[in-house]
């Protein structure tokens, strides 16, 4: 058990520059959310409800993270900050990071499938803070969800989604690849530029075009210019 904890500690500290140590991750309350809910989960699934709410409310109370007692986490669950929720039908992979304002949503549960409302998030997956995910959908593998995306649909494995509503970005492979990226968003990474930027960009194109287009209309003239009909030089000399 103490191996276990060991090796989750360090899980977290290679994943956040911010500790010193080990103990300094005891007090993350992400930490202390995810060994509550290991409680909250074994009580719900011997029909323990009550009891299972009951602690699930304790730790929200101590933590400002909402995970309901029906889901189903993985190992080296890192939430980073917090003021996360997370639906009773969720079921996320190992290796998950989630940083602070997600919610792991639910939708109507008719559209859901056996009961499924809520998503799937697979082993590596990066929630950047703010990012909203809704309903029965499934991130795959190595997913990166942008800070304030929203999904409601599913991401393909190796995918980085930003934008409301999420849109995939053109990101390397060697990018997507690494073991981790901080934020699940690749700050360098030719993503699409804001749409200010982009206005611009195209006001000074139109611009050098008009440029071009006066500088071509002057030669031309001044080429008409100095063109001398020849019935003018026959007139001329006779």
């Amino acid at each position: 058990m103490f191996g276990n904890l060991t090796r989750y500690l360090d899980s977290v500290v290679a994943r956040d520059p911010a500790p010193r140590s080990r103990w300094e991750v005891l007090l993350y309350p992400g930490v202390w959310a995810l060994f509550f809910h290991k409680i909250a989960h074994r009580l719900f699934l011997a029909d323990l409800f009550f009891a299972a709410r009951a602690v699930n409310h304790f730790s929200r109370f101590m933590t400002a993270i909402d995970i309901h007692p029906g889901a189903t986490i993985g190992r080296n669950f890192f939430i980073d900050h917090g003021f996360t929720v997370i639906g009773e039908t969720a079921h996320i992979g190992d290796n998950v990071t989630i940083y602070q304002c997600v919610t792991l949503g639910g939708s109507n549960p008719t559209n859901g499938k056996g009961g499924k409302r809520h998503p799937t998030l697979e082993d590596n997956v990066i929630v950047g803070s703010g990012a909203q995910i809704i309903g029965p959908v499934t991130i795959g593998r190595r997913a990166r969800i942008g800070a304030s995306a929203v999904v409601t649909e599913n991401v393909p494995e190796g995918a980085t989604m930003i934008g409301v509503k999420a849109r995939s970005t053109l990101v390397a492979a060697e990018t997507y690849a690494r073991e981790f990226m901080p934020y699940g968003t690749p700050c360098k990474e030719p993503c699409e530029p804001a749409p200010n930027q982009r206005v611009d960009e195209l006001e000074e194109q139109v611009e050098a075009l008009r440029r071009q287009v006066e500088a071509l209309v002057s030669e031309r003239a001044l080429e008409q210019a100095e063109a001398v009909p020849v019935e003018q030089l026959v007139h001329k000399n006779a």
